[in-house]
Protein backbone atom coordinates (compact mmCIF):
# COMPACT_ATOMS: atom_id res chain seq x y z
CA UNK A 1 0.00 0.00 0.00
CA UNK A 2 0.77 3.33 -0.92
CA UNK A 3 1.70 5.29 2.78
CA UNK A 4 0.41 9.16 2.38
CA UNK A 5 1.82 11.17 4.96
CA UNK A 6 0.65 14.54 6.82
CA UNK A 7 3.98 16.82 8.42
CA UNK A 8 3.63 17.80 11.62
CA UNK A 9 6.60 19.51 13.79
CA UNK A 10 8.28 18.33 16.43
CA UNK A 11 7.73 20.67 19.33
CA UNK A 12 11.45 20.61 19.59
CA UNK A 13 11.16 22.14 16.35
CA UNK A 14 13.93 20.35 15.29
CA UNK A 15 12.56 16.95 13.69
CA UNK A 16 9.84 16.34 11.42
CA UNK A 17 7.66 14.02 12.07
CA UNK A 18 5.51 12.22 9.18
CA UNK A 19 1.92 10.79 10.18
CA UNK A 20 0.41 7.98 8.11
CA UNK A 21 -2.60 7.62 7.00
CA UNK A 22 -3.40 4.62 4.77
CA UNK A 23 -4.21 5.29 0.83
CA UNK A 24 -6.08 3.19 -1.65
CA UNK A 25 -4.38 -0.03 -1.18
CA UNK A 26 -2.45 -0.97 -4.36
CA UNK A 27 -2.76 -4.36 -6.05
CA UNK A 28 0.61 -6.64 -5.15
CA UNK A 29 -0.55 -8.68 -8.43
CA UNK A 30 0.86 -5.96 -11.21
CA UNK A 31 4.01 -5.59 -9.32
CA UNK A 32 7.18 -8.09 -8.81
CA UNK A 33 6.04 -11.13 -6.93
CA UNK A 34 7.99 -14.26 -6.06
CA UNK A 35 5.35 -15.72 -8.33
CA UNK A 36 6.82 -14.78 -10.94
CA UNK A 37 9.93 -16.43 -10.50
CA UNK A 38 11.70 -19.45 -11.94
CA UNK A 39 11.33 -22.42 -9.44
CA UNK A 40 13.86 -22.97 -6.76
CA UNK A 41 16.79 -25.41 -7.20
CA UNK A 42 15.46 -28.88 -6.93
CA UNK A 43 17.25 -31.10 -4.09
CA UNK A 44 20.78 -32.52 -5.06
CA UNK A 45 21.59 -28.93 -7.12
CA UNK A 46 22.84 -25.68 -6.46
CA UNK A 47 23.25 -22.52 -7.84
CA UNK A 48 26.48 -21.50 -9.96
CA UNK A 49 26.22 -18.49 -11.30
CA UNK A 50 24.66 -15.85 -13.64
CA UNK A 51 24.73 -16.06 -17.39
CA UNK A 52 22.44 -14.07 -20.10
CA UNK A 53 20.57 -12.86 -17.30
CA UNK A 54 19.66 -16.36 -15.56
CA UNK A 55 20.63 -18.21 -12.65
CA UNK A 56 22.62 -21.29 -13.95
CA UNK A 57 21.75 -24.84 -11.35
CA UNK A 58 24.50 -27.61 -11.59
CA UNK A 59 26.78 -28.80 -9.36
CA UNK A 60 30.14 -27.30 -7.58
CA UNK A 61 32.36 -29.49 -10.74
CA UNK A 62 30.37 -28.32 -13.20
CA UNK A 63 31.24 -25.01 -11.92
CA UNK A 64 34.81 -24.82 -11.94
CA UNK A 65 35.03 -26.47 -15.88
CA UNK A 66 32.06 -23.88 -17.06
CA UNK A 67 33.61 -20.80 -15.09
CA UNK A 68 37.31 -21.70 -15.19
CA UNK A 69 37.51 -20.65 -11.69
CA UNK A 70 36.97 -21.62 -8.14
CA UNK A 71 35.40 -20.48 -6.20
CA UNK A 72 36.86 -19.51 -2.35
CA UNK A 73 35.25 -21.28 -0.05
CA UNK A 74 36.04 -21.71 3.93
CA UNK A 75 34.75 -24.51 6.41
CA UNK A 76 34.80 -23.20 9.79
CA UNK A 77 34.02 -27.23 12.04
CA UNK A 78 31.86 -25.78 14.72
CA UNK A 79 33.23 -28.21 16.82
CA UNK A 80 36.63 -26.27 16.91
CA UNK A 81 34.73 -23.01 17.60
CA UNK A 82 34.16 -22.95 21.51
CA UNK A 83 32.10 -19.79 22.95
CA UNK A 84 33.33 -18.16 25.79
CA UNK A 85 31.47 -19.93 28.84
CA UNK A 86 31.44 -17.02 31.28
CA UNK A 87 31.84 -13.14 31.18
CA UNK A 88 34.49 -11.66 32.83
CA UNK A 89 32.50 -10.52 35.38
CA UNK A 90 31.68 -13.76 36.87
CA UNK A 91 34.80 -14.55 37.78
CA UNK A 92 34.98 -13.25 40.67
CA UNK A 93 33.24 -16.02 42.24
CA UNK A 94 36.01 -17.95 41.88
CA UNK A 95 37.70 -16.13 44.92
CA UNK A 96 36.94 -16.30 48.46
CA UNK A 97 34.22 -14.33 50.22
CA UNK A 98 35.96 -10.97 51.96
CA UNK A 99 33.74 -8.62 53.93
CA UNK A 100 35.07 -5.39 52.47
CA UNK A 101 34.19 -1.75 54.04
CA UNK A 102 30.66 0.03 53.72
CA UNK A 103 32.53 2.56 51.34
CA UNK A 104 34.42 0.14 49.61
CA UNK A 105 31.30 -2.02 48.63
CA UNK A 106 29.36 0.97 47.77
CA UNK A 107 31.84 1.82 45.29
CA UNK A 108 32.38 -1.16 43.96
CA UNK A 109 28.25 -1.74 43.18
CA UNK A 110 27.91 1.99 41.68
CA UNK A 111 30.64 0.53 39.53
CA UNK A 112 29.17 -2.33 38.27
CA UNK A 113 25.10 -1.51 38.08
CA UNK A 114 25.11 2.26 38.70
CA UNK A 115 22.56 3.61 40.98
CA UNK A 116 20.56 0.95 41.42
CA UNK A 117 23.25 -1.10 42.33
CA UNK A 118 24.23 1.76 45.43
CA UNK A 119 21.01 1.89 46.84
CA UNK A 120 20.17 -1.68 46.94
CA UNK A 121 23.83 -2.08 48.76
CA UNK A 122 22.94 0.65 51.08
CA UNK A 123 19.54 -1.43 51.79
CA UNK A 124 21.00 -4.51 52.74
CA UNK A 125 23.63 -2.90 54.64
CA UNK A 126 21.20 -2.16 57.39
CA UNK A 127 23.53 -2.97 60.48
CA UNK A 128 26.08 -0.34 59.18
CA UNK A 129 23.69 2.60 58.31
CA UNK A 130 21.72 4.39 59.92
CA UNK A 131 17.45 3.35 59.41
CA UNK A 132 16.46 6.19 58.06
CA UNK A 133 19.41 5.66 55.19
CA UNK A 134 18.09 2.79 54.70
CA UNK A 135 14.69 3.04 54.70
CA UNK A 136 14.96 6.19 52.39
CA UNK A 137 17.13 4.00 49.84
CA UNK A 138 14.53 0.87 49.84
CA UNK A 139 11.89 3.32 48.61
CA UNK A 140 14.03 5.17 45.89
CA UNK A 141 14.93 1.65 45.11
CA UNK A 142 11.58 0.43 45.11
CA UNK A 143 10.41 3.45 43.11
CA UNK A 144 12.98 3.09 40.48
CA UNK A 145 12.27 -0.90 39.99
CA UNK A 146 8.27 0.45 39.06
CA UNK A 147 9.71 3.15 36.85
CA UNK A 148 12.16 0.28 35.24
CA UNK A 149 9.17 -2.13 34.55
CA UNK A 150 6.98 0.45 33.31
CA UNK A 151 10.05 1.37 30.48
CA UNK A 152 10.44 -2.26 30.35
CA UNK A 153 7.11 -2.82 29.36
CA UNK A 154 7.15 -0.05 26.69
CA UNK A 155 9.85 -1.40 25.23
CA UNK A 156 10.37 -5.80 26.09
CA UNK A 157 13.70 -5.27 24.31
CA UNK A 158 14.86 -3.83 26.81
CA UNK A 159 14.04 -6.98 29.36
CA UNK A 160 16.19 -9.30 27.06
CA UNK A 161 20.69 -10.43 27.81
CA UNK A 162 22.85 -8.63 25.76
CA UNK A 163 23.54 -11.43 23.57
CA UNK A 164 19.84 -11.78 23.45
CA UNK A 165 19.51 -8.60 22.19
CA UNK A 166 22.24 -8.80 19.40
CA UNK A 167 20.52 -11.69 18.42
CA UNK A 168 17.36 -10.14 18.11
CA UNK A 169 18.90 -7.45 16.06
CA UNK A 170 21.73 -8.77 13.94
CA UNK A 171 21.37 -8.85 10.36
CA UNK A 172 22.74 -12.46 10.43
CA UNK A 173 19.72 -15.42 10.44
CA UNK A 174 20.51 -17.48 13.83
CA UNK A 175 23.04 -15.26 15.39
CA UNK A 176 23.18 -17.50 18.69
CA UNK A 177 24.08 -20.42 17.20
CA UNK A 178 25.44 -18.99 13.81
CA UNK A 179 28.88 -20.53 13.41
CA UNK A 180 30.17 -16.87 11.65
CA UNK A 181 29.14 -13.66 13.38
CA UNK A 182 29.94 -11.04 11.18
CA UNK A 183 31.32 -10.54 7.73
CA UNK A 184 32.85 -7.59 6.18
CA UNK A 185 34.56 -7.04 2.40
CA UNK A 186 37.17 -4.72 2.03
CA UNK A 187 35.60 -1.54 -0.18
CA UNK A 188 38.75 -1.58 -2.38
CA UNK A 189 40.73 -4.87 -2.16
CA UNK A 190 40.51 -8.65 -2.09
CA UNK A 191 39.92 -8.74 1.41
CA UNK A 192 37.99 -9.77 3.93
CA UNK A 193 37.28 -10.17 7.90
CA UNK A 194 35.03 -12.92 9.01
CA UNK A 195 33.84 -13.07 13.05
CA UNK A 196 33.58 -16.24 14.14
CA UNK A 197 31.61 -17.87 17.20
CA UNK A 198 34.82 -17.87 19.62
CA UNK A 199 35.12 -14.02 19.36
CA UNK A 200 38.23 -14.35 16.98
CA UNK A 201 38.41 -12.86 13.42
CA UNK A 202 40.23 -13.85 10.80
CA UNK A 203 41.37 -12.12 7.94
CA UNK A 204 41.83 -13.18 4.35
CA UNK A 205 43.39 -11.94 1.70
CA UNK A 206 43.67 -12.86 -1.96
CA UNK A 207 47.68 -11.53 -1.91
CA UNK A 208 49.12 -12.85 0.88
CA UNK A 209 48.82 -16.75 2.49
CA UNK A 210 49.06 -15.37 6.27
CA UNK A 211 45.73 -14.97 7.60
CA UNK A 212 45.99 -12.62 10.68
CA UNK A 213 43.94 -13.73 13.47
CA UNK A 214 42.13 -10.70 15.93
CA UNK A 215 41.56 -11.52 20.03
CA UNK A 216 41.24 -9.07 22.81
CA UNK A 217 39.86 -9.38 26.15
CA UNK A 218 36.85 -6.85 24.94
CA UNK A 219 35.82 -8.47 21.60
CA UNK A 220 33.18 -10.34 22.83
CA UNK A 221 29.52 -10.88 21.08
CA UNK A 222 30.84 -9.00 17.69
CA UNK A 223 27.71 -8.08 16.03
CA UNK A 224 29.01 -6.20 13.18
CA UNK A 225 32.62 -5.18 11.66
CA UNK A 226 33.40 -2.77 8.64
CA UNK A 227 36.18 -1.46 7.24
CA UNK A 228 37.56 2.04 7.19
CA UNK A 229 36.98 3.48 3.22
CA UNK A 230 39.79 4.83 1.91
CA UNK A 231 41.92 3.21 4.03
CA UNK A 232 44.19 -0.30 3.78
CA UNK A 233 44.22 -1.23 7.46
CA UNK A 234 41.69 -0.20 9.71
CA UNK A 235 38.27 -2.54 11.11
CA UNK A 236 35.62 -1.29 13.04
CA UNK A 237 34.71 -3.93 15.32
CA UNK A 238 31.27 -3.70 17.04
CA UNK A 239 31.14 -5.44 20.20
CA UNK A 240 29.12 -6.52 23.84
CA UNK A 241 30.95 -3.17 26.00
CA UNK A 242 32.95 -1.27 23.39
CA UNK A 243 34.12 -0.53 20.24
CA UNK A 244 37.25 -2.04 18.76
CA UNK A 245 39.34 0.23 15.89
CA UNK A 246 41.86 -2.59 14.50
CA UNK A 247 44.53 -1.47 12.67
CA UNK A 248 46.06 -4.10 11.18
CA UNK A 249 49.59 -3.30 8.56
CA UNK A 250 48.44 -5.36 5.68
CA UNK A 251 52.29 -6.02 5.10
CA UNK A 252 52.94 -7.47 7.91
CA UNK A 253 53.91 -11.00 8.91
CA UNK A 254 52.16 -11.37 12.14
CA UNK A 255 49.44 -13.91 11.91
CA UNK A 256 48.64 -12.74 15.84
CA UNK A 257 48.45 -8.99 15.66
CA UNK A 258 49.24 -7.77 19.74
CA UNK A 259 45.98 -6.33 21.66
CA UNK A 260 47.90 -3.35 21.33
CA UNK A 261 47.13 -2.59 17.61
CA UNK A 262 43.01 -1.84 18.96
CA UNK A 263 41.79 1.50 20.06
CA UNK A 264 38.87 0.54 22.68
CA UNK A 265 35.93 3.04 22.45
CA UNK A 266 33.17 3.09 24.78
CA UNK A 267 30.61 5.13 26.28
CA UNK A 268 28.24 5.13 29.49
CA UNK A 269 24.52 3.04 28.52
CA UNK A 270 25.99 2.41 25.54
CA UNK A 271 26.07 -1.49 24.89
CA UNK A 272 25.42 -3.62 23.79
CA UNK A 273 26.90 -1.73 20.37
CA UNK A 274 24.95 -3.96 17.54
CA UNK A 275 25.63 -1.43 14.27
CA UNK A 276 28.14 0.62 13.15
CA UNK A 277 28.51 2.95 9.81
CA UNK A 278 31.61 4.89 8.37
CA UNK A 279 30.76 7.89 6.69
CA UNK A 280 32.18 7.09 2.77
CA UNK A 281 34.90 9.55 3.29
CA UNK A 282 35.95 7.50 6.47
CA UNK A 283 36.47 10.90 8.88
CA UNK A 284 33.20 9.86 11.08
CA UNK A 285 32.56 6.46 12.50
CA UNK A 286 28.52 6.26 14.42
CA UNK A 287 27.71 3.52 16.61
CA UNK A 288 24.06 2.40 18.10
CA UNK A 289 22.34 0.08 20.81
CA UNK A 290 19.23 -0.83 21.00
CA UNK A 291 19.57 0.35 24.75
CA UNK A 292 20.59 4.05 24.20
CA UNK A 293 18.10 6.39 21.90
CA UNK A 294 21.37 8.45 20.83
CA UNK A 295 23.68 7.69 18.15
CA UNK A 296 27.52 8.10 19.19
CA UNK A 297 29.28 9.64 16.31
CA UNK A 298 32.95 9.01 16.49
CA UNK A 299 36.07 10.89 15.97
CA UNK A 300 38.05 7.96 16.13
CA UNK A 301 41.67 9.56 15.94
CA UNK A 302 40.94 11.68 18.65
CA UNK A 303 39.18 8.97 20.96
CA UNK A 304 36.06 11.38 21.22
CA UNK A 305 32.06 11.10 20.15
CA UNK A 306 29.00 13.17 20.21
CA UNK A 307 25.72 12.30 20.58
CA UNK A 308 22.68 12.40 18.30
CA UNK A 309 19.77 12.33 20.95
CA UNK A 310 15.99 11.68 20.06
CA UNK A 311 13.59 11.11 22.15
CA UNK A 312 11.43 7.90 21.21
CA UNK A 313 12.14 4.69 19.39
CA UNK A 314 13.57 2.72 22.98
CA UNK A 315 17.21 3.25 21.25
CA UNK A 316 18.70 2.51 17.49
CA UNK A 317 19.08 -1.18 16.18
CA UNK A 318 20.37 -0.73 12.85
CA UNK A 319 22.67 2.19 10.84
CA UNK A 320 23.13 2.81 7.41
CA UNK A 321 25.10 5.28 5.12
CA UNK A 322 24.12 6.55 2.04
CA UNK A 323 27.04 5.47 -0.64
CA UNK A 324 27.14 9.75 -1.39
CA UNK A 325 27.10 10.37 2.18
CA UNK A 326 23.96 12.58 2.54
CA UNK A 327 21.90 10.61 4.62
CA UNK A 328 21.95 8.05 7.07
CA UNK A 329 19.34 5.71 8.03
CA UNK A 330 18.87 4.71 11.96
CA UNK A 331 16.17 1.80 12.62
CA UNK A 332 15.15 1.59 15.88
CA UNK A 333 13.26 -1.14 18.18
CA UNK A 334 10.22 0.57 17.71
CA UNK A 335 7.63 1.07 14.47
CA UNK A 336 9.50 3.92 14.15
CA UNK A 337 13.28 4.61 11.79
CA UNK A 338 14.79 8.11 11.12
CA UNK A 339 16.75 9.10 8.36
CA UNK A 340 19.37 11.86 8.91
CA UNK A 341 20.60 14.35 6.52
CA UNK A 342 24.59 14.80 7.46
CA UNK A 343 24.90 18.38 6.59
CA UNK A 344 22.77 20.07 9.37
CA UNK A 345 22.47 16.60 10.71
CA UNK A 346 18.44 17.14 10.90
CA UNK A 347 15.92 14.28 10.54
CA UNK A 348 13.03 12.82 9.17
CA UNK A 349 10.79 9.87 11.84
CA UNK A 350 9.09 7.49 9.43
CA UNK A 351 6.86 5.56 11.30
CA UNK A 352 5.62 1.58 10.01
CA UNK A 353 2.74 0.35 9.87
CA UNK A 354 3.48 -2.83 11.71
CA UNK A 355 6.66 -3.41 13.42
CA UNK A 356 10.25 -1.92 13.12
CA UNK A 357 12.55 -1.86 10.28
CA UNK A 358 14.29 -5.39 9.62
CA UNK A 359 16.76 -4.26 7.12
CA UNK A 360 17.31 -1.32 4.79
CA UNK A 361 19.96 -0.67 1.60
CA UNK A 362 20.68 1.70 0.04
CA UNK A 363 21.06 2.56 -4.09
CA UNK A 364 23.96 3.42 -5.11
CA UNK A 365 23.47 6.94 -6.23
CA UNK A 366 21.69 7.41 -2.57
CA UNK A 367 18.58 8.56 -3.78
CA UNK A 368 16.71 5.73 -3.00
CA UNK A 369 16.21 3.48 0.27
CA UNK A 370 14.84 0.04 0.06
CA UNK A 371 13.70 -1.32 3.40
CA UNK A 372 11.41 -4.26 4.72
CA UNK A 373 9.09 -3.99 7.96
CA UNK A 374 9.07 -6.67 10.76
CA UNK A 375 5.56 -8.87 10.26
CA UNK A 376 5.03 -7.85 6.76
CA UNK A 377 6.00 -9.51 3.43
CA UNK A 378 6.48 -6.34 0.66
CA UNK A 379 9.48 -4.40 -0.19
CA UNK A 380 9.01 -0.24 0.68
CA UNK A 381 10.80 2.57 -1.36
CA UNK A 382 11.69 5.90 -0.55
CA UNK A 383 13.02 8.20 -3.25
CA UNK A 384 15.23 11.05 -2.34
CA UNK A 385 16.15 14.17 -4.08
CA UNK A 386 17.63 17.31 -3.37
CA UNK A 387 14.13 19.22 -3.73
CA UNK A 388 13.10 21.05 -0.80
CA UNK A 389 10.46 18.78 1.19
CA UNK A 390 11.69 14.84 0.67
CA UNK A 391 9.87 12.22 -0.17
CA UNK A 392 5.83 12.31 0.69
CA UNK A 393 5.26 8.76 0.75
CA UNK A 394 6.95 5.14 0.64
CA UNK A 395 5.50 3.08 -1.94
CA UNK A 396 5.25 -1.31 -2.37
CA UNK A 397 7.92 -2.20 -5.02
CA UNK A 398 7.93 -5.95 -4.41
CA UNK A 399 5.30 -8.59 -2.90
CA UNK A 400 7.15 -11.31 -0.98
CA UNK A 401 4.02 -13.36 -0.37
CA UNK A 402 4.38 -17.06 0.56
CA UNK A 403 4.32 -18.44 -2.61
CA UNK A 404 4.38 -22.98 -3.37
CA UNK A 405 6.23 -24.62 -6.08
CA UNK A 406 5.50 -27.91 -7.32
CA UNK A 407 8.68 -29.80 -8.18
CA UNK A 408 9.60 -33.93 -8.11
CA UNK A 409 10.34 -34.24 -4.31
CA UNK A 410 6.89 -32.60 -3.48
CA UNK A 411 5.77 -28.94 -2.86
CA UNK A 412 8.34 -25.90 -2.41
CA UNK A 413 7.45 -22.80 -0.01
CA UNK A 414 9.39 -19.87 -0.49
CA UNK A 415 8.66 -16.47 0.76
CA UNK A 416 7.36 -14.61 4.18
CA UNK A 417 9.49 -12.23 6.09
CA UNK A 418 12.52 -10.96 5.30
CA UNK A 419 16.31 -11.18 6.98
CA UNK A 420 18.02 -8.91 5.40
CA UNK A 421 18.79 -6.87 2.05
CA UNK A 422 21.78 -6.69 0.23
CA UNK A 423 22.05 -3.93 -3.13
CA UNK A 424 24.93 -4.92 -5.25
CA UNK A 425 27.17 -1.60 -5.93
CA UNK A 426 26.21 -1.23 -9.62
CA UNK A 427 22.72 -0.79 -8.53
CA UNK A 428 21.84 -4.07 -11.07
CA UNK A 429 21.16 -6.50 -8.74
CA UNK A 430 19.33 -6.67 -4.97
CA UNK A 431 19.83 -10.40 -2.89
CA UNK A 432 16.98 -10.50 -0.68
CA UNK A 433 17.68 -13.55 2.50
CA UNK A 434 13.97 -14.57 3.35
CA UNK A 435 13.72 -16.43 6.84
CA UNK A 436 10.97 -19.29 5.96
CA UNK A 437 9.96 -21.32 8.52
CA UNK A 438 12.23 -23.42 11.14
CA UNK A 439 9.55 -25.76 11.69
CA UNK A 440 8.72 -26.62 8.08
CA UNK A 441 11.10 -29.23 6.26
CA UNK A 442 9.89 -27.37 2.76
CA UNK A 443 10.05 -24.31 3.89
CA UNK A 444 13.46 -23.22 4.32
CA UNK A 445 15.55 -20.39 4.28
CA UNK A 446 16.37 -19.00 0.66
CA UNK A 447 17.96 -16.32 -1.15
CA UNK A 448 16.19 -14.52 -3.91
CA UNK A 449 17.73 -12.14 -6.66
CA UNK A 450 16.15 -9.17 -8.34
CA UNK A 451 16.93 -7.73 -11.64
CA UNK A 452 17.00 -3.83 -10.87
CA UNK A 453 16.62 -0.87 -12.62
CA UNK A 454 16.79 3.13 -12.11
CA UNK A 455 15.80 4.95 -15.15
CA UNK A 456 13.46 5.78 -16.85
CA UNK A 457 11.94 4.28 -13.82
CA UNK A 458 12.65 2.04 -10.67
CA UNK A 459 11.90 -1.26 -11.34
CA UNK A 460 12.47 -4.84 -9.83
CA UNK A 461 12.55 -7.63 -12.32
CA UNK A 462 12.52 -11.26 -11.16
CA UNK A 463 15.90 -13.53 -11.73
CA UNK A 464 16.08 -16.57 -9.64
CA UNK A 465 16.48 -17.90 -6.52
CA UNK A 466 20.43 -18.62 -4.43
CA UNK A 467 20.38 -22.20 -2.85
CA UNK A 468 23.29 -23.76 -1.83
CA UNK A 469 24.58 -27.07 -0.63
CA UNK A 470 21.94 -29.75 0.38
CA UNK A 471 21.39 -29.28 3.89
CA UNK A 472 22.80 -25.80 4.55
CA UNK A 473 20.77 -22.50 5.53
CA UNK A 474 21.84 -18.85 4.52
CA UNK A 475 22.89 -17.36 7.17
CA UNK A 476 24.33 -13.70 6.13
CA UNK A 477 25.33 -13.03 2.82
CA UNK A 478 27.10 -9.37 1.20
CA UNK A 479 27.95 -8.31 -2.38
CA UNK A 480 31.82 -7.75 -3.11
CA UNK A 481 31.81 -4.03 -3.06
CA UNK A 482 34.85 -3.40 -6.24
CA UNK A 483 34.15 -6.74 -8.12
CA UNK A 484 34.81 -5.88 -11.89
CA UNK A 485 32.89 -8.32 -13.66
CA UNK A 486 29.33 -7.97 -12.23
CA UNK A 487 27.76 -8.77 -9.53
CA UNK A 488 29.43 -11.05 -6.61
CA UNK A 489 27.46 -12.51 -3.61
CA UNK A 490 28.95 -13.68 -0.80
CA UNK A 491 26.75 -16.38 1.05
CA UNK A 492 27.75 -17.63 5.01
CA UNK A 493 25.44 -21.23 5.16
CA UNK A 494 25.51 -22.91 7.82
CA UNK A 495 25.55 -26.58 7.96
CA UNK A 496 26.67 -29.17 10.84
CA UNK A 497 30.19 -28.28 10.25
CA UNK A 498 29.83 -24.58 8.99
CA UNK A 499 30.85 -23.57 5.77
CA UNK A 500 31.93 -19.95 3.69
CA UNK A 501 30.81 -19.82 0.23
CA UNK A 502 30.32 -17.40 -2.61
CA UNK A 503 28.31 -17.41 -5.94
Amino acid sequence: MTLEPKWCLDPNGSEMVLVFRVASPVDVRTMCSLALFPPPPLSGQVTLYEANNELVLGNRTECCEKQHWTPPSLHFPRETLKPHSRPESSSKAAFLDHRDTLWMRSAGAWRDAGLTGLLDEITNSSEEVPKWLTLSSGCVLALLRWMSSFHCSLFPHLTLSGEDMVAEFSQVLSWSDSAVRSFAWHPHTDKFAVALLDDSIKIYNSRSAITPTLKHRLQRSVSAMQWKPLCASTLAVACHTCLLIWHVDPNSLSTRPSSGCAQVLSHPGHSPVTSIAWSPSGSLLVSASPVDTAMMVWNVAAEICVPLQRVGGGGVTNLSWSPDGSRLLAATPSALFRVWETKMWTCERWPCLKGRCQSACWSPDGSKLLFCVQGETVIYALTFSDVAGGPKSAAVVANLSVTTFSGTDGDLIVGGEVQSLAWDPTGERLAVLLKGNAESSNHSAIIAVFKTRSSPIFELLPCGFVKGESGAEPRLMQFQPHFQHGALLTVYSQLCNGELWQS
